[in-house]
């Protein structure tokens, strides 16, 4: 090659830190390093920082990317080709034309999506626009509504098993995690009512509708029960609603917010489940003086969630494609549903126990008692196979070895996994 094709190939490895030119000497590959100096000492961090309040290793294993070619069996969103892209896309382009919305925000939000969200819930009847506040994703309205309502050291109800997220965030703050027990049909009220005579607790974080992970819905007459139970206890019903979209029967109940007469029920609600994880985009909803609360927590944390982002998710959910690609995506989940519960029963027999779920994305595998989960998932990751331990969605000991699937993916993906799935449970029973 020519001289010259040589000198702009070496000023480009200059440029990237590749190689490094010593006058004198020549030109030398640059060694490769993590920013660290040679000798650096930071053990004194550990003494300085103390305890950690919370451990985010399983919050952390499920956000990380997997490496390319994985088969995925879990996931907290939906893939790629069943993502609202297409709608994002249009709606972000005229956003970011418009210069007054790179200005200050409200803290509440974008005035119209907080009356969007507020005729989601019961037709509006519920909560008003001023009731609303716009957060950074799901995640972020979590976090806040713990922080503004629970005082640190102070107790929180949280079904057994329910989402990893909310217990992280609940350890993050500083609160004790008081689990209550579940079955098919949801909490158990009386499991309920007796954690909050004997910890005096003022909380409850709630998902009665497709519960993450376990799918659970809550029954009509244990809805009434719960909101008599937060009544008589003066306490709060945090209820995340975060499969609201994803209902694959057409029968979900209205949620807990629409038979709340008195504010008790604070309302979540995010779009980044149905629309695509980059849409971090979710809404608050609450009455009286824990709006003003939440309020004031929300503006500690990032002052406003950006404008365009706000402006773009309202356009997307006010398109006429909005419905369309919501019925794409139920029928998509249905299919991938049913054809994760034929493998299941093809590949598994009857080694491991599982209802169908009605909603969300989830489906909760109960191994037998003698097949440790942490064994199949670690051998399910060098197969490239991703699961999710059951572990990670206990608040306390758990009661089985279990694994949360995510039926979103491709068929193709999914027989192929639980096929590998399936051959590592028999090898172990």
């Amino acid at each position: 090659m020519s001289p010259a094709t040589v000198e702009r190939a070496f000023a480009q490895l200059v440029a990237e830190g590749l190689i490094e030119p010593r006058p004198g000497h020549g030109t030398f590959v640059r060694e490769r390093t993590d920013g660290t100096e040679p000798g650096a000492d930071f053990s004194w961090q550990s003494n300085a920082l103390g305890a950690a309040r919370a451990d985010g290793r399983e919050i952390g294993a499920l956000l990380t990317l997997p490496p390319p070619g994985s088969l995925i069996l879990s996931t907290g969103y939906l893939p790629p080709d069943l993502q609202a892209s297409g709608l994002l896309a249009n709606a972000l382009r005229q956003a970011a034309g418009r210069p007054e919305l790179w200005d200050r925000l409200p803290i509440d939000g974008f005035d119209p999506l907080r009356a969007w969200f507020a005729r989601e819930v019961a037709r509006g009847t519920v909560y008003s626009p001023h009731d609303v506040i716009i957060c950074g994703g799901g995640q972020a309205a979590i976090a806040t509504t713990f922080r503004a309502l629970v005082p640190p050291g102070h107790p929180i109800l949280v079904e057994m098993p329910t989402y990893t997220g909310a217990i992280s965030a609940a350890r993050a703050a500083g609160l004790a995690l008081v689990p209550v027990g579940m079955d098919e049909e949801g909490v158990r009220p009386e499991l309920l009512r007796d954690a909050f005579q004997r910890t005096g607790a003022r909380a409850f974080y709630t998902q009665p509708t497709f519960s993450n992970p376990a799918g659970a819905v809550l029954s009509a007459e244990r809805r009434a029960a719960v909101l008599d139970i937060a009544a008589e206890a003066r306490a709060f019903v945090i209820e995340d609603d975060w499969a609201c979209d994803l209902d694959l029967t057409g029968t979900a109940p209205a949620p807990l917010a629409a038979g709340d007469r008195h504010g008790h029920v604070v309302y979540l609600r995010s779009l980044a489940k149905s629309a695509a994880p980059g849409l971090r985009v979710a809404a608050i909803m609450a009455r009286g003086a824990a709006s003003a609360r939440l309020k004031s927590g929300r503006s500690s944390d990032d002052f406003f969630v950006s404008g365009p982002l706000q402006a773009a998710a309202l356009a997307v959910v006010t398109a006429p494609g909005w419905k369309r690609h919501l019925n794409a995506v139920r029928a998509a989940l249905i299919e991938r549903r049913d054809t994760m519960v034929g493998a299941l029963r093809t590949d598994l027999h009857d080694r491991a126990t599982f209802r169908v779920p009605g909603g969300g994305m989830h489906l909760w595998l109960r191994l037998p008692d003698h097949v440790p989960e942490g064994e199949i998932a670690a051998e399910m990751d060098r197969q490239g196979v991703v699961v999710s331990p059951g572990r990670a969605w206990f608040p306390a000991d758990p009661d089985g070895s279990f694994l949360r699937l995510t039926f979103a993916g491709s068929p193709a993906v999914i027989r192929e996994g639980v096929g590998r799935l399936g051959a590592a449970i028999a090898r172990r029973m």
